[in-house]
């Protein structure tokens, strides 16, 4: 038998060659300073902590698989054995509780922290050491130093659209846990499903809990029926008050707060489907507002709120508010009078007099009204917190007025987008959001004043699961983008960077296959990223993608990259038009088909475009010069080179001079689910005097406006060496937005 010391002696031996830059920590610390040597632990280890760091030691001894016996309290002064972990409590101020400093030394760890917090964080730190290391029960020794960036740091998880059981979010809290994340959003009602047992109103899971179709879209765009508790069809479910406390208890252990949401006045027809008398006077089937006229919904509310309250101990309290309706409103008779009698314009004011009602009653029970970025029209309740989704203008406007504000635009945070090749991917509702634009993001926006910084709380990331059924496809949709998040969330701006995010994350998949998480691989698609003078008429390529120091290979060409083509070391420039060709080489073959950038510095480049209606204001992408910068759009409609058009797109491009010209394309998108559709059809008309035109030809549609995958189609038309020095591109608008990509003139 080996004696525990020659046994530690042997093993610490077998580690020497441990590598001291392994510290694959994300969020990455705020300092990490590697020392000598390597702390060994094993079956003889013990843990200590202060009384209050007892459940945070408790967690450690569970990742390192020690009995529990093992895990004991600890006094200051207190000798302990060669070879423990010691958490210690120090004192500090309150903001500083999450803060931590570990000690690694060859014969101890030492962790140190004013709160629990702080405890937690250096505990997950150390067991992401542990769970990525590839050495046996070996840590490298360092001093590692601490704090988080900002103090929300979350995600949202839809569990009305289909409803994952308690053991699923129980998974989730332990994940996210795991990356410092701090909240956990629960978004417990919608027109999809009623999720929490109400004791006073019954009813909800008794039928408003259930729907007669699994599948979210069918039942959504058939007849919305609701079923009932023990129908066969039945498709829903709910948790059980008890079962909610347990999941905040948990959460709180792993230092998560749950907050819940429970949705007013819009997204209600399930609970108007139980209780009719809550909606409009008149209002057809179907209505998905609360009857604000009718003092009946806010006793509802308070009523729900009350008992939602003695759940979840949470300060924010979210009750929604976002895309309600304004036309049942416009003609109920009670709505009307309510406007009436209180004095108010219109019912952008009578939605804020609901929410301004809401949050006098929550912050009467010492808590924080939180809401979509909505409730700030008609105007802001004066304790209310904005959650910004529709872009970060919400967010600024909030925070200018002294507001809490948590980020969660949807271009970089709504993981219910695409995070790679959308025709290779599972449906989701539309977008394109790969993991390296969630990392770049950042949460204080540059319009912001800088003594307003100081209201932007953190960043969320929101999943929405109208096309996410089950729990396997849930954890595909989140990671890794939402380690990316944290590391956004947590760290400091500055110490942030893409390549050593790769890195580090490299060893994070390790974890993942661990505990058995279905993440997204590394997508072996190359991003071609290039910039574009076109005076000079040269272009700066520079190719990256997710996987980490990858071997790629391009032509310039159109010819496919083989192992003899020229391997990509950095940026590189190129003069006038080419077809580049770029691949990921993995044991000399290609990881997957090519990725193609057709660069064409065409007649049209940097010319003036006049505009007879202009583009969406939501989408200007780079306004006048978008169609003939020479960029064309990626994945997604929010890469700021799509233009948007609620209306038909009619454009002059003056080329400067009479010219032979050969063809006009200009490629479109569809993605119904957002409300994007192709044009009906795409005319040319050319003119040498930009007076008098005349037609050049017609591409017209053929691809069905109720194909509901994304799709892409170039509308091009011969121009036959036609002399002219004015093209006139015009496009059908045929219902919803319209994206237009660049005008090529050949």
């Amino acid at each position: 038998m080996i004696r525990p010391i020659l046994f530690f002696l042997i093993l610490a031996s077998n580690l020497s060659g441990f590598s001291q830059s392994a510290f694959n920590i994300i969020p990455k610390p705020e300092s990490v300073i590697p020392g000598k040597g390597v702390y060994v632990y094993g079956a003889h280890t013990r843990i200590y902590a202060s009384k209050p760091f007892l459940a945070a030691a408790q967690l450690l001894g569970e990742t390192m698989k020690l009995p529990a016996k093992q895990v004991a309290l600890w006094q200051k002064g207190m000798s302990v054995p060669s070879g423990s972990v010691v958490f210690e409590k120090t004192s500090g101020k309150q903001e500083d509780s999450s803060a931590y400093r570990i000690d690694i030394k060859s014969g101890e760890i030492r962790i140190s922290s004013s709160g629990y917090a702080g405890a937690l964080y250096a505990m997950q730190s150390i067991t992401q050491l542990v769970l990525t290391s590839n050495q046996t029960n070996g840590i490298p020794c360092a001093t590692i130093a601490d704090k988080p960036r900002f103090g929300y740091r979350g995600l949202m998880m839809d569990v009305s659209r289909h409803f994952y059981p308690p053991s699923f979010v129980h998974k989730m809290i332990d994940l996210i846990a795991l990356y410092k994340l701090n909240t956990l959003h629960l978004h417990l009602t919608d027109a999809a499903g009623w999720r929490i047992a109400i004791k006073r109103y019954p009813q909800l899971t008794e039928k408003a809990a259930w729907r007669s179709e699994g599948q979210w879209k069918p039942w959504w765009k058939g007849d919305r029926a609701y079923a009932r508790f023990g129908e066969a069809k039945a498709y829903g479910g709910f948790y059980t008050q008890d079962e909610a406390r347990e999941m905040v208890t948990y959460a709180a252990t792993r230092g998560i707060t749950i907050i819940p949401e429970i949705e007013m006045p819009g997204h209600s027809e399930e609970v108007i489907a139980a209780f009719p008398h809550l909606g409009c006077v008149g209002a057809k089937a179907g209505q998905g507002e609360f009857c604000i006229g009718n003092d009946s919904t806010f006793v509802f509310m308070q009523d729900v709120l009350t008992e939602i309250m003695s759940i979840f101990p949470s300060q924010y309290i979210h009750i929604g508010g976002d895309e309600a309706g304004k036309k049942n409103w416009k003609a109920c008779s009670r709505c009307q009078q309510r406007i009436k009698d209180n004095k108010l314009k219109d019912e952008l004011e009578l939605q804020s007099y609901a929410i301004r009602r809401m949050e006098k009653f929550i912050s009467s029970k010492g808590r924080t009204l939180l809401g979509w970025d909505e409730i700030l029209e008609g105007g802001l309740a004066p304790g209310a917190a904005v959650m910004s989704w529709r872009g970060e203008k919400g967010g600024i406007d909030a925070a200018n007025m002294g507001h809490d504000v948590i980020m969660t635009p949807g271009e970089t945070c709504y993981f219910d987008k695409y995070q790679q090749d959308p025709t290779l991917e599972p449906e989701a509702i539309g977008g394109f959001l790969p993991l390296q634009k969630v990392y770049n993001y950042e949460p204080i926006p540059a319009e912001l004043p800088g003594d307003k910084h100081r209201f932007v709380k953190g960043a969320q990331a929101n999943v929405w699961t109208e096309y996410i059924p089950t729990m396997e496809h849930f954890e595909y949709m989140v990671f890794p983008r939402i380690i990316a998040l944290s590391e956004v969330t947590w760290s400091n701006k500055t110490a942030r960077e893409w390549t050593d995010f790769q890195s580090r994350l490299t060893a994070h998949y390790r974890i993942l296959q661990q505990k058995n998480v279905n993440y997204c691989r590394p997508s072996d698609r190359v991003e071609i990223s290039p910039v574009i003078n076109a005076a000079a008429r040269q272009t700066t390529i520079t190719l990256s993608t997710e996987q980490y120091n990858p071997e790629i290979r391009y032509t310039i060409d159109g010819s496919m990259p083989t192992t003899t083509s020229t391997v990509y070391t950095g940026p590189f420039t190129l003069s006038g038009s080419a077809l580049l060709k770029t691949a990921v080489f993995r044991n000399g073959k290609i990881a997957q088909q090519p990725d193609t950038l057709d660069l064409r510095l065409h007649k049209a480049l940097g010319k003036t475009v006049t505009y007879v209606k202009k583009w969406s204001g939501s989408y200007p992408a780079q306004k006048e010069q978008t169609l003939v910068n020479g960029y064309t759009g990626s994945l997604t409609y929010q890469d700021k080179q799509w233009q948007g058009f609620l209306t038909d797109l009619d454009v002059t491009i003056d080329l400067g001079m009479l010219q032979s010209l050969q063809n006009v394309s200009c490629r479109f998108m569809q993605v119904i689910g957002p409300g994007v559709y192709m044009p009906l059809y795409a005319e040319v008309y050319v003119s040498a005097d930009g007076q008098n035109f005349i037609p050049a030809g017609r591409s017209t549609n053929d691809i069905s406006p109720l194909y509901d995958r994304l799709t892409f189609k170039s509308f091009s038309i011969d121009l036959k060496n036609t002399e002219a020095r004015y093209v006139r591109f015009f496009a059908k608008n045929q219902r919803g937005f319209m994206f237009a990509d660049e005008i090529i003139v050949e």
